[in-house]
């Protein structure tokens, strides 16, 4: 059977350019006979039909002097809604995490801000489903060295690294997967990602990180305190739909 690339067939079914069609396949929007289709210029078979996962709406949750708090969907990055908003970021979210975002309007109080990360003064907290039963409560204190590689960076426990603290926390389980509570005190990169997976509870859809496959990393960024701001992101579609789907399955054994 006759084959091409993947971004040159999506572009002829959507009536779109191949720019747009690559971009939407490596934002990880598209699938194919249900599954993620990963390689923009992988090939596929010429008569493959494609289905397009849509973007959620972006939302700002809080806004003054100060700051901007943004309820970020997942497939976009943390660059992509500084330059949206024109605002500089005061921490960043991997590109397919959701929740709390938020970007600073003036240096004064971006300062401050930072100062509070450092004295570890911040209150970040996550809602993750993982796989496995995650029955008691744990501390992960394990440094993290992070290595740049050509295709991104990747957080590896090293004892030579620095240091980083995530408590998790059960709030749901079931047969071979868990929703937890994870609090961060230190802010080092993709750390809830590597500590989990150190822990044996790899978060769903994080392949780069030993997860199983899913339509994206479930990971969304629930709670954030600084100074006299509170925020709460509530859970996005897809965490309730995954907890509905897995209710419906133990009410049918």
């Amino acid at each position: 059977m006759k084959k091409e690339k993947a971004y040159v067939l999506l572009a002829k079914q959507e009536g779109i350019s191949n720019r747009a069609a690559k971009e939407l396949i490596d934002r990880g929007l598209v699938y194919a006979k249900d599954k993620k289709v990963k390689i923009a210029r992988g090939l596929l078979p010429i008569n493959t039909k494609f289905k397009i996962e849509k973007v959620p709406e972006i939302k700002k949750i809080f806004e003054d002097e100060n700051i901007l708090v943004i309820d970020k969907p997942p497939y976009i990055t943390s660059e992509e809604i500084s330059k949206k908003f024109g605002f500089k970021l005061l921490h960043r979210l991997d590109k397919e995490t959701s929740g709390i975002l938020v970007l600073t309007k003036n240096e004064e109080f971006r300062k401050k801000a930072i100062e509070e990360f450092k004295k570890q003064n911040v209150y970040k907290e996550y809602l993750v489903w993982v796989s496995g039963i995650v029955a008691e409560p744990e501390k992960i204190d394990l440094p993290i060295k992070v290595i740049k590689t050509k295709t991104g960076a990747f957080a590896k426990i090293s004892a030579d690294g620095e240091v980083a603290v995530t408590e998790i926390e059960p709030i749901l389980a079931f047969r071979t997967k868990s929703k937890i509570k994870a609090i961060i005190y230190t802010g080092k990169t993709h750390q809830i990602r590597a500590h989990l997976k150190a822990v044996d509870h790899p978060i769903i859809g994080d392949e780069k990180y030993g997860g199983i496959p899913y339509k994206r990393v479930m990971l969304h960024h629930h709670k954030f305190r600084i100074f006299d701001y509170n925020f709460t992101s509530d859970e996005p579609k897809d965490f309730v739909m995954q907890e509905q789907s897995d209710n419906r399955r133990k009410k049918r054994k």
